[in-house]
C-alpha cells in the first residue's frame, strides 16, 4: 500500500496498485481542470465570440492600424503644370531641396518632403486622423497621401488662377481620405505649445479654417524680393514659405530627428534662419513640386536639372505682361 501511494504521488495520472491488489488510475492528472473550470470555459468562449465579432466588423486594432497606414501611403497623382506656373487647386509636394548641413555632423541628406505624421500611439488605436496632427520631413520622392498637398485660396475656392508672390494661400492635405481636409497651420510659441526638439514655433495640421492657415511665398533673393512681388510662382522653383500671422518661415531641421510612425524623420517648425548677409539659409527653401508628364505617379524631381535652368527661370518670370496677367490680384486678403 505504501508503494502504491508513493507511485501515485510521483506519477499522477499513472496506474498504481490499490489496497486490494487491483490496478487503479489516478484521475487527477495535469490535464484535469481544478476549481471553477466551468466558468473558465464560458469566459473563453465569450472572449472568442467577441474577437470574431470585432474581426467581422473591422474593429480590431490591427485592422484599424492597417487602414490608416493604407490611406496615408496611398499613391497620389500630382498636378501637371502646362505653362510652368503653380495654380490654385494644384496638387503638389512641398520639398526642401538637398543641401549640406553645416551646423551638425549627423543629418538627413537628400530632398526632404513635408509629410503628415500622426501620433504613433494614436495611430495604433484609431483608423481616423486625430487633430491637431503633426508634421515631419521625410526622405521620399513618391507622392502618397501623407505628402500630397493642395494649393487653396485664402479667400474662397478659386480654381485655375495663378498663384503669385505675396498672395495669401492655404495648404490643405487629405491624407488619403476622401471626406476630410486638414490645413497647414502655426501659431506663436508658448510654454505649453512648441516644436518637440527645437522648442521653436510649432507647425501642425488642423481642420479649423482661420487666419492661422494663411501663408505667403517670397522670392529667395532679398535684393529682388520686392521686384518679384505679384509675379506668378514657377513650379519646382525655390521659394520661401512664410506664415502670415507670425511672419516665420517654414523650416526643415535636418539634424533634429523624430521617431515617427514611419521611422526616423526630421523635425519641421516655423522659424527664419538668416546668414551673415541677412539671407535665408537653405533650410528655409522649399519647392512646390508638380507631376512629371512623361511618367505616371512621378514628380519633376526625376528629371535632370539643366545647368542654365536658374537663368532661364528668371528670364521667364521677368517677361513683360506677367504681372498684369488675369487673376493677378486674386486672393490677396484672407477670409
Amino acid at each position: 500500500m505504501a508503494t502504491g501511494r508513493l507511485t501515485q504521488a510521483l506519477c499522477p495520472g499513472s496506474l498504481f496498485v490499490g489496497e486490494q491488489g487491483t490496478m487503479a488510475q489516478n484521475l487527477y492528472g495535469p490535464g484535469v481542470r481544478m476549481g471553477n473550470w466551468n466558468e473558465d470555459v464560458y469566459l473563453e468562449e465569450e472572449l472568442m465570440k467577441d474577437f470574431l465579432a470585432k474581426r467581422d466588423k473591422g474593429q480590431l486594432l490591427i485592422q484599424r492600424n492597417r487602414r490608416l497606414k493604407e490611406n496615408l501611403l496611398r499613391p497620389m497623382q500630382l498636378s501637371i503644370s502646362e505653362d510652368g506656373y503653380i495654380r490654385y487647386g494644384d496638387k503638389v509636394m512641398l520639398v526642401n531641396p538637398d543641401h549640406a548641413e553645416t551646423e551638425a555632423d549627423l543629418f538627413l541628406g537628400g530632398d526632404l518632403s513635408l509629410c503628415m505624421t500622426p501620433d504613433e500611439i494614436k495611430a495604433h488605436l484609431s483608423d481616423k486622423l486625430e487633430v491637431p496632427c503633426g508634421l515631419s520631413a521625410a526622405q521620399t520622392k513618391i507622392p502618397v497621401g501623407r505628402n500630397t498637398f493642395t494649393i487653396l485660396c485664402a479667400a474662397g475656392e478659386v480654381i485655375d488662377q495663378v498663384l503669385r508672390y505675396g498672395q495669401n494661400f492655404r495648404l490643405g492635405i487629405a491624407g488619403g481620405f476622401a471626406d476630410r481636409m486638414l490645413y497647414l497651420s502655426s501659431d506663436h510659441r508658448t510654454l505649453m505649445k512648441s516644436s518637440k526638439r527645437s522648442w521653436l514655433q510649432e507647425v501642425y495640421l488642423t481642420d479649423e479654417d482661420s487666419y492661422l492657415n494663411c501663408w505667403q511665398a517670397a522670392f529667395p533673393d532679398p535684393q529682388l524680393r520686392l521686384e518679384y512681388e505679384g509675379f506668378p510662382i514657377l513650379a519646382n522653383a525655390k521659394i520661401l514659405i512664410n506664415h502670415c500671422h507670425t511672419n516665420r518661415g517654414l523650416v526643415a531641421h535636418r539634424h533634429l530627428f523624430l521617431s515617427t510612425y514611419f521611422g526616423k524623420e526630421a523635425e519641421v517648425a516655423a522659424h527664419t534662419y538668416l546668414d551673415s548677409h541677412r539671407v535665408e539659409k537653405p533650410k528655409n527653401h522649399w519647392m512646390l513640386v508638380t507631376g512629371n508628364p512623361r511618367k505616371d505617379s512621378s514628380t519633376m524631381l526625376d528629371l535632370l536639372k539643366p545647368p542654365a535652368e536658374d537663368t532661364r527661370v528668371l528670364e521667364q518670370v521677368a517677361e513683360p505682361g506677367a504681372r498684369n496677367a488675369p487673376g493677378a490680384h486674386a486672393c490677396t486678403h484672407p477670409m
